[in-house]
C-alpha cells in the first residue's frame, strides 16, 4: 500500500514543504511515483517518518538524524545529550511559570489588591518570549528588551518586503538583495549575535500563531528574504569561480541551510565551553561542518580555496552568518585535527 505526500503530511501533522525538505537533504525519499507525479510512500517510508520525527523531538538535527538512521555512527551519548537539551528548554518555561505563580502569590498573601496587568500578565504566561527562554536569556534578547522600539523598525522592514513582493521584483534585484542583506543583519543585531537565540526564535515563529500575527512576517516573505540574501552572496562567489563550479554551488545551496543555524549554534557552544578541538564531540561538529560547506561547494579542494579566498576578501560574505572570530578561530582548530588526522590515516592506509 502507498500513501501520496498530502494525506502523509497531514496524517502526521507536518506540511509537505516539510516532507519535501526531507527528501532534498536526504533523511526521507519517496519509494516512488504516480502516473501523475505525486510522491508515494510506503510502510517502510512511515515508519521511518515516525523516527525522524521522535528523533526531532529529542532535539537532534537533521544531519545528526540522517547519520544515525543510516550509519547508526551516532552514539547513545549524543542522543542523551538531546534529551537532556530538550528538558532543560521545558525546565526553563517550567520555572519562569513558577516565578510568575510565586509572584502572584505573594501579593495575594499580603492583601495587595493586584490590578488587572498583573493578572493579565500572569495569564500570558508572561508573554510568547517567556516559554521560549529564560529570564537571563530575555536580558540579554534585544527583541524582548527593547520590543516596542524594535517593532517599529521590523514593521518597516515587513512593509518593504510586501512592496517589493507586490511589484513582483525577483531575488536577483538590487533592491531585494539590499533590504535582506538591511534584515539578516538587524536580525544578527536583535538576537545579540547568538544563533541559539536565532534558532529558538524560528521555532517560535512556526510554533505560536500569535507571533506571525503580532510580526506579520510570513512563510513566502521568509523565503524571499532568505533567496534574495542568498543572491547577494551568489553574485560574489560567480567572480571567483569557474562556470561549472558556479552552475554546481547554484543548484545546491539552498539543498542543506537549514541545518545551517543549529549548527552554528552549537559551535558557539564549543568555543565558549572551551571544548577540546581534538575531543569526539568536536570531531563530530567539524565532520558536520565539512558536510554542510561541501554541499554546495563540492568535494575539489581547489574549489573549496576559491570559496575560502573569497570569503577572507569579501566581509559581505561574513554578514548574517552568526560567525564571531573566536568562533571561527576554534571551528579552523577543529577542521585541522580532522584534516590532519585524514591525511595520517591515508599514509598509513597506502604503507599498508
Amino acid at each position: 500500500m502507498l500513501i501520496q505526500v498530502g494525506e502523509l503530511a497531514k496524517r502526521a501533522g507536518i506540511t509537505v514543504r516539510t516532507l519535501h525538505h526531507y527528501e532534498q537533504t536526504g533523511v526521507l525519499l519517496p519509494s516512488a511515483r504516480s502516473a501523475a507525479g505525486y510522491r508515494l510512500y510506503n510502510l517502510a517510508d512511515v515508519q521511518r517518518l515516525l523516527m525522524i520525527q521522535a528523533l526531532a523531538k529529542a532535539g537532534l538535527e537533521l544531519a545528526e538524524i540522517r547519520d544515525f538512521l543510516e550509519q547508526e555512527s551516532l552514539p547513545l551519548a549524543g542522543l542523551l545529550d538531546a534529551q537532556i537539551s530538550l528538558l532543560e528548554k521545558q525546565l526553563r518555561s517550567i520555572d519562569t511559570l513558577r516565578d510568575r505563580l510565586v509572584d502572584l502569590r505573594a501579593g495575594l498573601s499580603t492583601g495587595e489588591a493586584l490590578d488587572l496587568e498583573s493578572w493579565l500578565q500572569t495569564l500570558e504566561f508572561m508573554n510568547m518570549y517567556d516559554r521560549w527562554f529564560s529570564k537571563e536569556e530575555l536580558q540579554q534578547l534585544p527583541f524582548a528588551v527593547q520590543k516596542d522600539a524594535l517593532a517599529a523598525i521590523w514593521s518597516g522592514l515587513v512593509t518593504e518586503v510586501k512592496t517589493l513582493q507586490e511589484l513582483s521584483v525577483e531575488v536577483s534585484d538590487p533592491r531585494a538583495m539590499d533590504l535582506a542583506t538591511r534584515w539578516m543583519v538587524r536580525l544578527e543585531q536583535d538576537t545579540a549575535g547568538k544563533p541559539e537565540f536565532l534558532t529558538r526564535l524560528n521555532e517560535m515563529h512556526c510554533a505560536e500563531p500569535q507571533m506571525r500575527e503580532q510580526t506579520g512576517i510570513t512563510a513566502e516573505m521568509t523565503d524571499y528574504i532568505t533567496r534574495a540574501f542568498a543572491e547577494s552572496k551568489l553574485i560574489i562567489w560567480q567572480n571567483y569561480l569557474s562556470p561549472e563550479e558556479m552552475a554546481f554551488t547554484r543548484a545546491h545551496y539552498f539543498d542543506r541551510m537549514l541545518e545551517w543555524p543549529p549548527l552554528v549554534a552549537k559551535l558557539h557552544q564549543a568555543q565558549r565551553e572551551d571544548l577540546e578541538p581534538t575531543s569526539d564531540a568536536a570531531q563530530r561538529l567539524a565532520e558536520n561542518w565539512l558536510a554542510l560547506f561541501q554541499s554546495y561547494a563540492g568535494t575539489n579542494p581547489e574549489t573549496q580555496q576559491k570559496f575560502r579566498i573569497a570569503m577572507q576578501q569579501e566581509p559581505h560574505l561574513m554578514k548574517g552568518t552568526w560567525m564571531t572570530p573566536a568562533v571561527l578561530g576554534w571551528l579552523q582548530q577543529a577542521i585541522g585535527v580532522m584534516m590532519q588526522r585524514r591525511f595520517s590515516a591515508s599514509g598509513q592506509s597506502q604503507v599498508g
